[in-house]
């Protein structure tokens, strides 16, 4: 049995408190793991009249859990006005989400899903992350280098290997050692979060039809088949470069654990075009189990009702099986 689950509620004027709330509701009919929200209690009382019981101490979670939402408030969030994000906000969100990483990290906490934040706001407040993976990864004490992000549905996992960058700087910052150090992180996690003893990976080509040998780009040629010779003489099983577009559909899909895309775009619009609902993003690499709604904080639906907790149902119940399976390990 692993401690509770550590659930960041992300932005208090996004839907990060209303699907926390609503994934609660649906705790057993999901099977989730106990789970305690890290945020402003108002937040979620602006948006859901359910049972919520203010904790001090994650190990209560798992008994309160039953009959009412476990929440270790933090109440500086200033006014909450569901879909209008402001900087009193982003400092409750940055808040809440280092206290989440710590407790993850001193093991009172089983694994860490953290929800969608506004990197609008945080920058506002002196946030210099790109995003939460690298903030989780730094407090962790890992090198951005050294951590994956890798987006999970049912039927696709990819990772960018580029991440948010524009798609003029992925040319030049792609590289031999760059898509060797992704591929061998990603290995090593499909085993240790998915229980996959022999991961295949799958390496998207950069150019369309994977370059035809040259005709429309040398990256292929250059840097995409020497890193997938390298990874290979690792015995690594990693096949490519693929062209993108054939590698997506059903049949290409079954041969394939992952697939390592070179950017953004690329990697997301398949996974989100399949799992809009129940993608999840997880951070490979880390220490700590942590994983996210594949989602935004969706401002214009706040506090309307009408946001789907799919998303972060699928996160809490990743972040439990991934915490579990390591817990095994040893």
């Amino acid at each position: 049995m692993i401690a509770p689950i550590a659930v960041s509620m992300g932005d208090p004027a996004g839907i990060g408190p209303e699907t926390v709330a609503k994934a609660w509701a649906q705790r057993h009919a999901q099977g989730l793991a106990p789970f305690f929200a890290v945020g402003d209690v108002r937040a979620i009382e602006k948006v859901w009249d359910g049972p919520v019981e203010r904790v001090s101490d994650p190990a209560d979670a798992a008994a309160l859990f039953d009959t009412a939402l476990p929440v270790l408030s933090i109440q500086d969030a200033g006014d909450i006005v569901p879909g209008q994000p402001d900087v009193d906000g982003a400092r409750c969100a940055l808040h809440a989400l280092e206290l989440a990483v710590g407790l993850t990290r001193s093991g009172a906490a089983g694994a860490l899903v953290t929800g969608p934040v506004s990197k609008a706001q945080l920058y506002q407040i002196g946030f210099t992350d790109p995003g939460q993976t690298e903030f989780v990864a730094e407090r962790c004490g890992i090198s951005r280098e050294n951590t994956v992000m890798m987006l999970a549905g049912p039927s696709l996992r990819v990772v960018p290997i580029t991440t948010h960058v524009a798609l003029a700087s992925v040319a030049e910052m792609l590289s031999i050692e760059l898509i060797v150090a992704k591929a061998r992180v990603t290995a090593r996690g499909l085993t240790k979060n998915f229980g996959i003893e022999h991961p295949r990976l799958a390496l998207a080509g950069f150019n369309p039809h994977a370059g035809e040998q040259g005709a429309m780009g040398r990256e292929e040629i250059d840097i995409l088949r020497p890193a997938i010779e390298e990874l290979r003489a690792e015995g690594i099983d990693i096949v490519g470069p693929l062209p993108a577009d054939t590698m997506f559909h059903p049949r290409a899909r079954a041969r394939f654990d992952v697939a390592l895309c070179c950017y953004h775009d690329q990697a997301l619009i398949p996974l989100k075009t399949l799992h809009f609902d129940d993608g999840v993003n997880i951070t490979l690499g880390l220490p700590i189990v942590r994983t996210s709604p594949d989602h935004g904080t969706a401002f214009d639906i706040a506090g309307r009702n009408l946001a789907e907790a799919g998303a972060t149902i699928a996160a809490i119940q990743l972040a439990a099986s991934a915490a579990a399976r390591r817990a095994a390990l040893g």
